[in-house]
């Protein structure tokens, strides 16, 4: 057994917290596609599964980025070009978009969020390897895997649309590719999965193990990438294959940056929302994501009346060319957003502030895990 694991385990938040935010993740989701029959979630997805991932994981994700930016009033100061600039040409690219025609705010709405999805998954693998120090090859090869376990099933989807589910709207992805080519790209994806296995083998014969964390993730991407977009059957199974497994570790990487800053003084009286701990963190993020989709249904959807009553006046285009990019606002300023502010070298308290700090060597002074409250050896990066 011991032959099977590396002899320094690289976790990100803990041992548990890691396998309970990536693993689980991608267990619950399966679990919750299995049991559709039984939970009556058939087809499209019913009113309590759309507020429990939608609103709650998904919505409720982008709102936590609030107390890495907006909140967060040292860092506005630090980078008040970026905090200025990205909400507002997001929100004017929107109107542009708009006026071009729905279809086209939808689409690039759609292929930025999907970038941004992969690119997540991305990131998370590539934390993973720094802080196990892995050589550049095997940096690489991780990189091809995860790109492969989430773009090979998106090309696959593009060839073979329209399927039963889309992204955000029916047609906001562009179709035309012939079959062939998704075959092409599953084809392509499976071989570098092959190959990124067969280096994880290698790693056992020569007595290296493998980074357990890491190849549980790549594992968990694969699963709920290409379970939830080539096996997938309606819109149930893609909406919970796409959403608990990128919204649920966000939630611990945010929870665990606020509880850093919240030692450091920061937040002023919003303090209290971490100091009660994660229930109150997430109860505040519920409520922002619940008043948003209020204000969509009532304002342009018009969908879900048991839960949102039946909404506002049916508005002109050219008023929801400015509502609809904004309403949208939060979700594309995240997009925009987090391409900058998780990045240590521009940074240099980030990784302090999650716990993982630089210098000295694995198994350094243990700290207390904010998510979990276990006493966990401090991650070196």
């Amino acid at each position: 057994m011991s032959r099977l694991l590396a002899p320094s385990q690289a976790w990100l938040f803990g041992r548990g917290v890691d396998l309970a935010v990536f693993a689980g993740s991608a267990l619950v989701s399966v679990g919750l596609v299995l049991a559709a029959p039984l939970l009556g979630a058939g087809g499209e997805t019913p009113l309590w599964a759309w507020v429990l991932l939608v609103v709650c994981v998904d919505v409720a994700h982008v709102w936590s980025t609030l107390f890495r930016t907006y909140l967060d009033g040292d860092e506005v100061q630090r980078r008040p070009a970026l905090y200025i600039a990205a909400p507002l040409a997001a929100y004017l690219l929107g109107v542009l978009a708009y006026l071009l025609s729905p279809g086209t705010f939808w689409s690039l709405f759609a292929y930025t969020a999907l970038f941004h999805f992969v690119r997540q998954q991305y990131g998370w693998v590539a934390l993973y390897s720094r802080k196990a120090h892995a050589s550049r090859s095997e940096r690489l090869l991780d990189a091809a895997a995860v790109y492969a376990a989430t773009l090979g099933p998106v090309v696959w989807w593009h060839a073979h649309l329209p399927r039963a589910f889309w992204w955000f709207v029916e047609n906001d992805f562009l179709s035309g590719l012939p079959p062939w080519v998704g075959t092409v790209a599953l084809a392509v994806h499976g071989l570098v999965l092959a190959a990124w296995a067969g280096f994880q083998v290698w790693r056992v014969v020569r007595g290296e193990g493998v980074q357990v964390g890491k190849v549980l993730l790549v594992l968990a991407t694969w699963v709920t990438w290409f379970g939830g977009i080539v096996l997938a059957q309606d819109d149930f199974a893609f909406t919970v294959t796409n959403v608990v497994l990128h919204g649920v570790p966000y939630f611990a990487l945010l929870f665990r940056y606020a509880r850093g800053r919240l030692a450091e003084g920061c937040y002023g009286g919003l303090g209290s929302v971490v100091r009660v701990g994660l229930p109150g963190f997430l109860l505040v993020l519920f409520v922002l994501a619940f008043g948003e989709e209020f204000l969509w249904d009532w304002l342009v959807w018009h969908e879900r009346p048991r839960l949102f009553g039946e909404g506002g006046p049916v508005l002109p285009p050219d008023v929801l060319a400015l509502v609809v990019p904004l309403l949208a606002l939060p979700q594309a300023t995240h997009y925009v957003l987090d391409a900058f502010i998780w990045k240590p070298g521009t940074d240099p308290a980030l990784l302090a502030r999650l716990g993982w700090s630089r210098g000295g060597g694995q198994g350094s002074p243990g700290v207390t895990d904010p998510i979990s409250g276990v006493a966990i050896p401090r991650v070196i990066d």
